[in-house]
């Protein structure tokens, strides 16, 4: 019996112990702040949390981390509160302007900001950005230079002028470029034939990887001459390698000429398709691509049979990383395959070339303005930090969006940027970084210097305070916390751990070897429970040696723990002297069930908690069984009370109905209940009438009237009278109009009928039986049948 009786405690304990957990697991997803273990991963807990470093805080609550509204309302100081908040500073804040002899052209503005930043806790900037009038801008014309592409070189050389003329249109500051692409000098691609080597088709140049022919120059008349001079050439197969030229013509920045600040245009011309990552492996070229610059002096691409072609995502990472805006003027025919790739690489676009690219002129305008007409801001990515934009993009709606459409020389657009830290990192250099926000395809760049709040200043060993005599003199107090020496421990390092082995550091706060330390609701030191509260702030705590009990854990009743006329122990009532009940809410004397006869429940029931529960076969009912509600007789002794009361009509005068009759509560509404018997008469008037009643604690009866009657509608005759007349004279119509129309129909048929047979009569020429005519005719029998 004692085993099953320990068998069952235990239970108990284990289910009370996991229920304990589940609702520290919601408390705590409530509330993040809590059972954070020290100050720093306190404030990056959220930024509504705070550390208190007050002492003696452990004696009033179990957590140094909390809400801080709640560390105020629990009695903490607000000078030993530390929640530290973010820090803007704006270090370099140039507002926007054109280019002019003062400097160079500013986009952008701010330009560098400095950032101290707490975890979880989002900070809100304004960032500004105007479309510079005169903005410097570099086209590098990169063609394909293959056999197929002759007519378009000499339209190219042809419209040189007309290109700078028009981008001269819309900035004074312009550089143009020029340079060509066949394909690797190797097998598959080229024939290695010693005579096609160094003329692949009549009149054809040697074959090359890239050449740079023209640096970008701001004597633009020299693009013609350069252009016309460039030989084509020739290969086998397709696809080109125009992928080799890209890297070059981005990676090469002093070959080419390209300004650190400048809008740099690549502008990709070609009427085929690409080599890509991998090609290289037909030609036995293996080593992939480096991304680097390999241009000889004469600007000729000197690893073209070394190294493989680059991939996708190489020509996307170096554009991005050169701010450069890569267009595609191709054919119509492989439009569709360039749009697919454009896709895949930011800041590009796609326009179709004519077949002699006569339309040059108008696609690099249109071009340039699809270009420049959307602003697209982005940030360097960086681990554990969010940036989010929101503007309202020149309209009147803002919205989430980190771009803009539709800008024209001059506009300016506000954003607002919201940088979060979402965690620290562990690695302390990593709390110090630097991120990037700029639009694609330009130099200009806002820099953010962000510091992170990772750990508070009590923290930092210049504040600690090593073997103090709040710890004992056997640890090191920090941030109002003990941190305790090897062998010591409990809250102010007050227990010896030095003869215990780390598994019997809570072997005396254990009920069973099974069971949770302290139930899982409280904390061992030194071998003794210290039982927490229930709730956070609360002064309700566990009790027991194990905190086994909770004494705020009794049922109730009238919302008070045990009646009010006991104590809760572990979870049951200890009623007072005179009551009994698990709630202590019923009274051990039966003085209340006692009859006005003296009886207990008249007799026919039962007392039971101080009331009396009358027997289910009888009829009756009420706090001593003395009212019987399938009677008349209680409805019938009250009605003439209500009738007086209520209504000032019945059989009692109204000396009688003050003398006999209790008083009565009018009411809009009465219904029957449990308690309640519901009683109806008609007077009179024939009007019907509602009540109530009741009995109180006291016997005494309570009667609620309802203040309206319920009476027939009158009987409007005249409106009968009227009816029944109207009824009559349309009865009667309606009978000669339906005798009407019978006689008619009756009538039409008999006409028809007579006109039928008028029709069908015939008139015959009968013999008169008295007429004789004029002749007459004789037969001689002697001579009939002769002849």
């Amino acid at each position: 019996m004692e085993v099953y009786i320990y068998a069952v405690v235990c239970v108990i304990l284990i289910g009370s112990s996991y229920e304990q957990t589940q609702k520290n697991a919601k408390e705590l997803q409530l509330n993040p702040c809590l059972g954070q273990p020290n100050c720093g991963s306190c404030i990056g807990a959220g930024p509504l949390c705070g550390w208190c470093y007050q002492a003696g805080w452990e004696e009033k609550q179990s957590s140094r981390c909390d809400k801080i509204d709640n560390l105020i309302h629990y009695g903490c100081d607000m000078t030993f509160i530390v929640s530290p908040d973010n820090v803007v500073d704006y270090i370099q804040n140039q507002p926007p302007k054109d280019q002019d002899e003062a400097g160079p052209p500013i986009q952008l503005s701010p330009q560098v900001m400095n950032l101290v930043l707490r975890p979880n806790k989002p900070v809100t900037f304004e960032l500004t950005f105007r479309l510079a009038e005169d903005y410097p801008v570099d086209l590098y014309y990169l063609m394909d230079l293959s056999q197929s592409m002759k007519n378009d070189k000499d339209k190219l050389a042809a419209l040189g002028n007309q290109i700078s003329d028009r981008m001269s249109n819309i900035t004074k500051n312009f550089r143009l470029g020029f340079g060509s692409f066949v394909d690797k000098v190797t097998m598959p691609w080229i024939s290695t034939v010693p005579a096609k080597l160094i003329s692949p088709c009549d009149g054809c140049a040697a074959p090359y990887g890239f050449k740079n022919q023209l640096p970008l120059t701001v004597n633009t008349s020299l693009f013609a001459g350069e252009v016309q001079r460039a030989p084509v050439s020739g290969n086998l197969d397709s696809p080109e390698g125009g992928f080799d030229a890209i890297m070059q013509a981005t990676v090469c920045k002093e070959q080419i000429g390209w300004r650190d600040q400048s809008r740099k245009m690549l502008l990709f011309s070609t009427d085929a398709t690409f080599h890509y990552a991998g090609d290289g492996k037909l030609g036995g070229i293996v080593t992939p691509n480096d991304g680097q610059c390999h241009l000889d002096g004469t600007g000729t691409y000197t690893h073209s049979t070394l190294l493989d072609y680059p991939s996708i995502s190489q020509i996307r990472s170096k554009l991005s990383e050169n701010k450069m805006n890569l267009i595609f003027a191709v054919t119509a025919e492989q439009k569709a395959i360039y749009e697919k790739l454009s896709d895949l690489i930011e800041g590009s676009s796609t326009g179709e070339l004519a077949d002699d690219s006569s339309n040059i002129v108008d696609l690099i305008q249109r071009n340039y303005d699809l270009i420049t007409s959307k602003l697209e801001l982005v940030a360097s990515s960086m681990e554990n930090i969010s940036v989010s934009f929101r503007s309202k993009c020149q309209g009147n709606i803002t919205r989430d969006t980190s771009s803009c459409d539709g800008m024209k020389i001059g506009d300016e657009v506000t954003f607002e940027v919201t940088v979060e830290v979402k965690s620290c990192p562990v690695d302390h250099q990593q709390r110090v970084r630097n991120i990037t926000i700029s639009p694609i395809g330009l130099t200009d760049q806002l820099t953010l210097q962000i510091d992170l709040i990772c750990e508070c200043d009590c923290e930092k060993t210049a504040n600690e305070k090593r073997n103090a005599s709040e710890c004992s003199y056997h640890g090191t107090l920090e941030c109002g916390m003990c941190t305790c020496d090897e062998k010591r421990y409990g809250k102010f390092c007050e227990c010896d751990g030095t003869n215990l082995q780390s598994e019997d550091y809570d072997a005396a706060c254990k009920m069973t070897n099974d069971s949770l330390t302290c139930s899982g609701r409280g904390e061992c030191l030194c071998g003794k429970c210290y039982c927490s509260a229930r709730t956070r702030g609360s002064q309700q705590k566990f009790s027991g040696t194990f905190c086994e009990c909770y004494d705020y854990d009794c049922p109730r009743h009238n919302k008070e723990l045990c009646g009010g006329r006991g104590t809760c122990n572990c979870g049951q009532c200890i009623c007072s002297q005179g009551y009994n009940g698990s709630a202590c809410e019923c009274p051990t004397s039966q003085d209340s069930c006692k009859a006005s006869n003296g009886e207990l429940c008249n007799g026919r029931g039962r007392c039971e908690c101080g009331k009396c529960k009358c027997d289910l076969e009888s009829f009756y009912r009420g706090p001593t069984c003395e009212d019987c509600p399938t009677c008349t007789g209680k409805c019938n002794d009250n009605k003439a009370c209500v009738q007086c009361r209520a209504f000032e009509s019945g059989p009692l005068s109204q000396e009688e109905c003050k003398a006999k009759c209790p008083e009565i509560t009018m009411q809009d509404n009465v219904e029957e209940t449990a308690e309640a018997k519901l009683c109806q008469f008609k007077d009179d008037d024939d009007c019907q009438f509602f009540f109530t009643y009741e009995y109180d604690a006291n016997n005494q009866v309570i009667i609620k009237a309802q203040n309206t009657k319920v009476c027939p509608t009158p009987v409007n005759v005249m409106w009968i009278v009227i009816g029944v007349i109207a009824g009559i004279v349309l009865i009667g119509l309606a009978l000669l109009l339906v005798w009407k129309v019978l006689t008619t129909i009756h009538d039409r048929r008999e006409f028809a009928k007579f006109e039928k047979e008028r029709l069908n009569a015939r008139w015959d020429t009968g013999e008169n039986p008295i007429y004789k005519q004029a002749t007459s005719t004789f037969k001689n029998p002697t001579y009939a049948g002769s002849g």
